[in-house]
């Protein structure tokens, strides 16, 4: 973007489970997904500005450093199992963006961080699943990046951080995840009350002041039902990339709903 036209936030939205939004569900109540995949419809009428480019943080791809997809017309990848086998079928045929994935890369090279690229990933669905959902026409251009996969908080706000300058070139930072994420207690048909303890912490610290959230966050592990939440981290952080990118911009909350018995939340950065 140039100009007058407003930096665009960053976000950290729920992905869902598998291909939730496209198939009968079955474990659970039928309208398990609804409020979710409504909220995400409406998702890009909500930002000051209809973005130009999507960058795409998925919990479902991790790399030894973060990794670039340089892909012109990227495939996709069904990476869920035992569902549906209609939601195998499934398309969303956003094309690459080269040019951003070479800018993104140059940004983390300015920065002094490791990176990498790969021509041959596709889109996993922690980016069409929600995608599809936001953007069924499949017509703005995207890349996915990977997490690094030692998960650490302060690598991941540091790429947050390099990436920030394109928020005012018209591109939608995205982390993709869930807020909570322990299929065991999801799956156990019970009320899961650590889920709201540490819902409460998370949308604290996204709420506090930016300093402090960056502590908070690089610290998450000692939250309260941290580990019960999330016992590997993998989609808790594309939000350490999502808040790193705010830069010094405020933080909130903007859904949350009941999910097979847990307390799942989206942020918005700026």
């Amino acid at each position: 973007m140039t100009g007058n036209a407003p930096a665009l936030p960053s976000l950290y939205i729920p992905h869902g489970g598998g291909p939730c939004f496209f198939m009968d569900w079955t474990m659970g109540p039928a309208d398990t997904w609804d409020p979710m995949r409504d909220w995400l419809g409406g998702l890009l009428a909500t930002l000051p500005a209809r973005p130009k480019k999507l960058l795409v943080v998925s919990a479902h791809w991790e790399c030894p450093v973060p990794t670039v997809g340089t892909a012109a017309a990227p495939n996709l990848i069904y990476d869920y199992y035992n569902f549906p086998e209609h939601t195998y079928r499934l398309s969303w045929p956003a094309p690459g963006a080269p040019e951003l994935a070479a800018r993104v890369g140059g940004l983390l090279a300015d920065a002094g961080l490791p990176h990498a690229t790969d021509p041959d990933r596709g889109f996993d669905h922690g980016v069409f699943v929600p995608l599809k959902v936001a953007l069924p026409e499949a017509d703005i251009p995207t890349v996915a990046l990977s997490l690094s996969e030692d998960l650490d908080p302060a690598m991941h706000l540091a790429v947050g951080r390099a990436l920030a300058p394109l928020r005012s070139e018209g591109v939608l930072i995205i982390g993709s995840g869930m807020s909570y994420h322990n299929l065991r207690q999801l799956f156990s048909g019970q009320d899961i009350a650590e889920s709201d303890i540490f819902d409460a912490w998370l949308t604290a610290t996204m709420e506090a002041e930016p300093a402090e959230r960056g502590r908070r966050l690089v610290e998450w592990a000692n939250a309260p039902a941290a580990r019960t939440a999330h016992p590997r981290e993998e989609h808790l952080a594309p939000v350490f990339v999502a808040a790193g990118a705010a830069a010094d911009a405020p933080a909130r909350r903007i859904f949350t709903d009941r999910v097979m018995g847990a307390q799942v939340s989206a942020f918005a950065f700026g």
